[in-house]
């Protein structure tokens, strides 16, 4: 398969175990050849996995992507000629225009000191160079072997920077010598992609005019080398505006990262007749009464008759046909959607609490059927565990040899096909050999997808209770996984930082999504399957472009590196959630953040909307539950112009307006979150003791 897609300037994708350099040509090609690895080369030592600077050891050296090389065809894999690839060495060169060692504690606290007396509105703009800056200086020094100096201007100002980078900047403090650089791929990241730092124009002509004036050419350099200025006219924002969008690894995203259009809305539904229903026959002898119970069926089917403007059109990218079980199935979704109970903030959800005693195997992923009567738990010892949450047992398929004895054109075939003799409450799948991180329940509820440590994705049939396929594409852990809402596709994220989408009946990717600059920590389809979106430990969010593999969409704003992801069912926004214990809202259509809840006081690994999207509720490490109103979340949004083109979001000081209500367990982090079809909500996580 041609991979299409376009891969960011410093991405390696890893294929079948060997490096693959991905060399950029026309926008939106990225063309991949395989290198074997190389012998005798230093291998990065991988620190804890799922840290915000997880770093990769890939068999071989790490090779980046050449905008010269030549590609004879765009799908043409084997005739890929990759030149020139520079190496570590080369990439760090860049460091070697020096200045005198001993004056940089002058330069950056004579920046320092400029910056803290300039006005406020410009201070808060400016600051924002402190961080880039202290890491660039710090490792020129590291580079150029001035270890002793290095030493003292790190003890000297790494105080000075803001606490989300605390992380990092642990990882900086142990790059000590030039060779400890070679092998550190956080290191290599901060060098080649630039970071992007969002200056209105006089706050640009202010801090040019005074390097210029100071000569301070070591200052500027790193300025024009190493940072993206991404410079707007009009008001400098405040500090809590820059401070809402920062914290990621590369700084914000450029405006032009989130220009590009999106086809946020939802597809039409195919439309079938809604067959009445038992209380409707009753009432067919008065001529009156179908009639006027059918349209009102009918419109349960016709929310979107209407084709949305802003849906990507039907057939932008091939969708599995419906069998007539999927029918079935939408009609009784229909049936369950018209006795669903409208929720808002005077009509709160109940909540349900699936409590997983004694796992002492360690639960680290659950899922939940979309008609909520399967929960499967992903566990550390390597199980995938099935359990049916209604009173009907779960069953496999009667063997070959019963099979045959079974008439074929009876009514009942469907049940009369099942074995008996296999009815349990709990089903368990072994064939991973390491913590199932990720697991997702197609929506026709015959298969069931897990990944794990072991690096692969494993497809399970729900008729059988085995194994089908085991996809192989990442080496590294597997993070998550989730089918998309149409089936036959899914997308895979992990350790190696990139996403890759999936169909069920191919053994390769279809697509690899390749750009962030850490783990790949959380993976979901919008609602329309055109996009997906990944979450990552290098604390963004991006939306990917099913059909191109492009990158539409870049979020910045998480301090730590981000659990959970939600999509409105309207697909028009995202909530993020992330180890900050903040939820961030955002406008996909406008590519803005639109909202930030605060109340959580640990890691968000769930959330989730309500069937109609008027509440959402999110689940913490912190044994809470808590539900917002979304309604008056996204009402009122700011989104003229002036806002979209210079990113002056004004977020509502106070976000407890939005919380409902908040719901403690004993002592139960929730792991994860669904409202069933008539809006119950489930929660599920397993009791820790401590």
């Amino acid at each position: 398969e041609a991979l299409l897609g376009r891969a960011t300037s410093a991405a390696a994708v890893t294929i079948g175990g060997n490096v693959a350099a991905v060399a950029t040509s026309s926008p939106g090609v990225a063309a991949v050849a395989a290198v074997p690895p190389g012998k005798g080369e230093a291998r990065g030592e991988p620190r804890e996995a799922g840290s915000p600077c997880a770093a990769r050891s890939l068999g071989g050296s790490l090779l980046v992507s050449s905008p010269s090389s030549k590609i004879t065809q765009p799908g043409d894999v084997s005739a890929v000629v990759v030149e020139d690839q520079p190496d570590v060495s080369a990439v760090l060169s860049a460091y070697n225009q020096q200045g005198d060692p001993t004056l940089y504690e002058e330069y950056y606290s004579g920046l320092k000191h400029f910056i803290e007396c300039s006005l406020d509105c410009h201070r808060a703009e400016l600051s924002q160079l402190f961080y880039p800056l202290f890491v660039h200086m710090y490792l020129e020094l590291v580079y150029n072997q001035h270890e002793s100096e290095a030493k003292s201007f790190f003890e000297r100002f790494h105080g000075d920077q803001e606490c989300y980078y605390q992380d990092d900047l642990r990882v900086l403090s142990s790059l000590t010598k030039k060779e400890h650089m070679k092998g550190n791929e956080t290191m290599l990241d901060f060098r080649t992609s630039k970071f992007v730092l969002r200056i209105s124009r006089d706050s640009y002509q202010l801090l040019k005019r005074h390097l210029q004036e100071k000569q301070n050419n070591q200052i500027w350099n790193i300025v024009q080398e190493h940072l993206y200025i991404d410079i707007f006219d009009g008001m400098p924002r405040s500090k809590q505006q820059i401070d809402a969008m920062v914290g990621s690894l590369a700084g914000e995203a450029k405006r032009e990262a989130n220009k590009a259009k999106v086809f946020f809305g939802l597809l039409k539904e195919p439309e079938f007749d809604v067959p009445l229903d038992d209380e409707d026959e009753e009432g067919e002898n008065e001529e009156g009464k179908p009639k006027k119970k059918k349209p009102k069926k009918d419109n349960v089917g016709s929310k979107s008759k209407k084709q949305d403007p802003n849906a990507p059109p039907q057939n932008r990218i091939p969708l599995p046909e419906l069998k007539d079980s999927d029918k079935l199935d939408k009609v009784m979704n229909m049936k369950e959607a018209a006795r669903r109970v409208r929720l808002g903030p005077e009509c709160l959800p109940s909540i349900c609490f699936y409590t997983f005693l004694n796992a002492y195997q360690g639960l680290t992923a659950v899922d939940i059927t979309d008609d909520s009567s399967m929960i499967v738990g992903g566990f550390a010892d390597s199980t995938v565990r099935v359990w049916s949450v209604t009173p009907k047992k779960l069953r496999s398929v009667k063997t070959a040899a019963d099979l045959s004895l079974i008439d074929k054109e009876s009514d009942d075939v469907l049940e009369r096909i099942m074995d008996e003799k296999t009815a349990s409450e709990l089903k368990i799948l072994y064939g991973h050999s390491g913590p199932v991180y990720g697991t997702s329940f197609s929506p026709d509820r015959n298969y069931l997808l897990s990944c794990s440590e072991d690096g692969t994705v494993r497809l399970w049939s729900l008729q059988t209770f085995t194994c089908l396929v085991g996809y192989k594409g990442h080496n590294y852990p597997v993070w998550d996984t989730q089918f998309s809402p149409y089936g036959y596709y899914f997308v895979s994220g992990g350790h190696d930082r990139v996403a890759r989408l999936w169909a069920t009946d191919h053994y390769q990717p279809l697509r690899i999504f390749a750009g962030h600059l850490a783990d790949v920590t959380c993976t979901r389809f919008h609602p329309n399957s055109n996009y997906i979106a990944t979450g990552s430990a290098d604390r963004t969010i991006r939306l990917w472009d099913v059909l191109n593999g492009n990158c539409v969409r870049i979020f910045t704003g998480h301090k730590g590196p981000i659990h959970s992801l939600a999509f409105s069912p309207n697909g028009r926004f995202l909530a993020t959630g992330a180890t900050d214990g903040r939820v961030l809202l955002w406008d996909i259509g406008h590519g803005l953040m639109v909202g930030e809840l605060k109340g959580h006081t640990d890691t968000i690994y769930a959330l989730r909307f309500s069937r109609d999207g008027e509440i959402l509720a999110s689940g913490s490490m912190d044994n809470t539950v808590r539900l917002w109103d979304a309604v008056k979340a996204f009402e009122d949004l700011e989104t003229d112009d002036f806002t979209t083109a210079t990113g002056h979001i004004n977020l509502p000081e106070n976000s407890q307006d939005l919380l409902l209500g908040t719901y403690m367990t004993k002592s139960t982090p929730v792991v994860h979150l669904h409202f069933t079809r008539r809006n119950l909500l489930l929660a599920a996580g397993a009791y820790s003791s401590q």
